[in-house]
């Protein structure tokens, strides 16, 4: 660095004057920091602190004490020397300039807060958008600086810097601009597409087409290979249609399944209580015969279950249609206690379920129907159940004998 000339002292000897560390023209300041005349800031070496700090005057140093305190970067002040945590191994002893040495391991480092003992700490990691501006070491944490214009950091490194932007050459269009998190994503135009000539956009239509071209193309509809240019990001939008056809696929195939099964369940319910109507029908078919009584099919069917069945064993399925009209009637008349959701949850049925029953037109029907399509659905069980919302008049309803018609 060049330095202004002396000045003379009264005794025409030289001293140096205030000016001597003044820049030339062209030269640089490595402090980059001036005194209020102009004068660059002198940066203390290793092994020196800083006692007064550039202003007025320049930097004035004072040499640290051995073992006491160090200098390790210039232009700092001297520090006291650290001591290792309990069962750290020292590596190197405090010197002027440099700390004390701990080995506190690969990817650590020692934290030296002000104020607390120093401990061992892993080091940072520099995120998206950040690059390393100096590694970790072992009495220094990682620093990071975030990427400028034109640089990005895509991934989490300890010792990755800002790396320069991609530029897309001339036979390839841009995507995706470059961020601080992303490097440019370029695509070759020569990727091509198929398209029909009687489809093309009006873009295509003004594309100059070469003659011979249209000498040996003999079908308009046949296809023709273009370019495919900006249109790339277009492929997406197709990718999302297919991938959305899929999930909805799947789902309507796993509510048929569910639709199969709940038939099946009820179609299975159903033939066991058609066995069990035909077990009984030889009785009941001799008794009336011998009477000379006919009566309707329900009132045969109650009244031989009446007669030959306890109530614990009669599915709800047996009961007459007139009598399950009845008794959903009198669920959904609340004026005389406990509704039909009152019922539902004392069958085993959750809230949530019961709500979507609540939004159909006749969520007592509804109700009933599915819980006698499931296995054990006894009157008695039902019987049960509406005693314990205090239902006496719908379980009276439920277990008094059918009235039958009958022509003699």
């Amino acid at each position: 660095m060049a330095l202004a000339p002396l000045l003379a002292s009264g005794d025409g000897r030289s001293s140096p004057s205030s000016t001597s560390g003044q820049v030339a023209a062209g030269d640089t300041c490595e402090s980059n920091r001036f005194t209020e005349d102009g004068e660059c800031c002198d940066l203390c070496p290793l092994g020196f602190g800083v006692t007064v700090e550039c202003g007025k005057t320049n930097t004035q140093c004072k040499a640290c004490q051995e073992g006491v305190t160090f200098s390790a970067l210039p232009g700092t002040p001297c520090s006291p020397c650290s001591l290792c945590p309990q069962g750290i191994q020292v590596t190197g002893l405090c010197m002027a300039t440099q700390d004390t040495q701990c080995n506190c391991g690969d990817g650590f480092f020692l934290n030296v807060v002000n104020g607390s003992d120093p401990l061992c700490a892993p080091c940072s990691s520099c995120g998206k958008g950040l690059g390393v501006e100096w590694e970790c070491r072992p009495h220094w944490d990682t620093k990071c600086k975030a990427c400028p214009a034109g640089t990005y950091s895509e991934e989490n490194s300890q010792t990755e810097t800002c790396l320069n932007c991609t530029t897309c050459q001339e036979s390839e269009v841009q995507i995706r601009e470059c961020t601080a998190n992303s490097d440019t994503l370029c695509m070759d135009k020569k990727l091509m597409i198929l398209q029909r000539q009687g489809t093309a956009s009006p873009k295509d239509s003004s594309r100059r087409v070469d003659p011979m071209e249209s000498e040996t193309s003999t079908y308009p509809s046949s296809p023709d290979f273009i370019p495919q240019e900006d249109n790339g990001k277009n492929i997406i939008p197709v990718y999302c249609s297919i991938l959305a056809a899929i999930v909805i696929g799947l789902l309507i195939y796993v509510a048929y399944k569910c639709w199969t099964s709940c038939k099946q369940k009820q179609q299975q319910q159903l033939a066991k209580a058609h066995a069990s109507e035909l077990s009984c029908s030889p009785e009941g078919e001799k008794l009336h015969s011998d009477s000379g009584v006919f009566p309707d099919t329900h009132s045969l069917q109650e009244t031989q279950q009446l007669k030959g069945n306890k109530l614990e064993s009669r599915l709800y399925l047996n009961v007459a249609p007139q009598r399950q009209e009845e008794i959903e009637q009198l669920l959904l008349d609340t004026s005389c206690g406990k509704g039909w959701r009152h019922l539902a949850a004392q069958l085993g049925y959750e809230q949530d379920r019961v709500d979507i029953f609540g939004r159909g037109e006749d969520p007592v029907h509804t109700l009933l129907c599915d819980w006698s399509a499931q296995e054990g659905t006894t009157v008695s069980a039902l019987y049960a159940a509406l005693n314990r919302i205090e239902r006496s008049d719908v379980a009276v309803a439920l277990s008094r004998p059918a009235e039958a018609s009958s022509v003699v």
